[in-house]
């Protein structure tokens, strides 16, 4: 588990990098103080190296693969080279004046994930919203803001959502509570054009939605929204994400994680069909 308040969350390259870097020195049958000794650092140095809580330096990453016997030319090039690609600032990075560092976290596991997986009973999920919408929520948790920060912050989720229309887009499937289609959020225009937008992302091959009605009763996370990323990357594993008002927290222990599933599973069930969810999107328009 990573509490993100501290701004420690990793970046997607970063852990993978620190993984292998584990795994190399784990294979050489050295230990940390013994991968320090060749840095000329302390062992606990190595230790957030492998566990993507610093970045890479480029002298120390060369070094270790050294010590650690990697002797193929190629091998040691390609690892350096993504060392360097994992220090480069996310296009994301352009709006740090208005991510903090433990959203920032969010964003890079959104945009490597290949499934995400999001439980949501407040409002509709980012990647969905229409910038109407995104901007009436933005105020509503942000009250204090500049205009200037609501502004930049609308054009950050804005952009995240090309995401959904790459090339290798990443499977959203996300499970509503019926609260988020009866909230009124930016007035009833806001509402009817969120409703049309949340239509057409059914009809997406890589969207699927769900609806939990009221008339179901209770589920098994009735405690407040969630993520869980899935990754196309061996060495990266699944990871549940909750926010609160301060922060987040990340889990990547596989019991953690595997509570989450299990409910997510459980609501999905529970919730209506997704063949239904676009009818029903229709009567709650109807009803604006």
């Amino acid at each position: 588990m990573v509490d993100a308040r501290s701004g420690g969350a990793p970046t997607v390259l970063r852990v993978v990098l620190g993984k292998r870097l584990q795994d190399l020195r784990e294979k050489a049958g050295l230990s940390f103080e013994q991968a320090a000794e060749a840095l000329d650092v302390t062992h606990a140095t190595v230790r957030r190296m492998e566990k993507a809580e610093v970045g890479l330096k480029i002298p120390y990453v060369e070094k270790l693969l050294a010590t650690y016997g990697v002797t193929d030319a190629e091998e040691s090039e390609t690892f350096v080279a993504l060392a360097r690609e994992a220090n480069r600032p996310g296009w994301w990075h352009r709006f740090r004046d208005v991510l903090p560092d433990w959203f920032s976290a969010y964003v890079s596991l959104e945009s490597a994930a290949n499934l995400i997986r999001a439980y949501q009973p407040h409002y509709v999920p980012g990647l969905l919203q229409t910038e109407g919408y995104a901007r009436a929520v933005l105020r509503a948790g942000m009250p204090h803001a500049a205009p200037e920060e609501i502004d930049r912050s609308v054009a950050l989720r804005m952009e995240r959502q090309s995401l959904l229309r790459r090339d290798n887009a990443p499977m959203l499937w996300a499970v509503l509570d019926e609260t988020v289609l009866r909230r009124p959020v930016g007035g009833a225009g806001v509402m009817r054009e969120q409703l049309d937008r949340l239509i057409e992302a059914t009809e997406l091959p890589n969207v699927r939605l769900q609806i939990i009605p009221f008339a179901t009763g209770p589920h098994p996370a009735m405690y407040g929204p969630f993520h869980i990323f899935r990754f196309p990357i061996p060495e990266l594993p699944d990871i549940a994400y909750a926010e609160s008002l301060v922060g987040a927290v990340y889990f990547d222990q596989r019991g953690d994680v595997s509570q989450f599933l299990e409910a997510l599973d459980r609501m999905c069930a529970q919730a209506a069909p997704a063949h239904r969810t676009a009818a029903l999107l229709s009567g709650f328009r109807k009803e604006i």
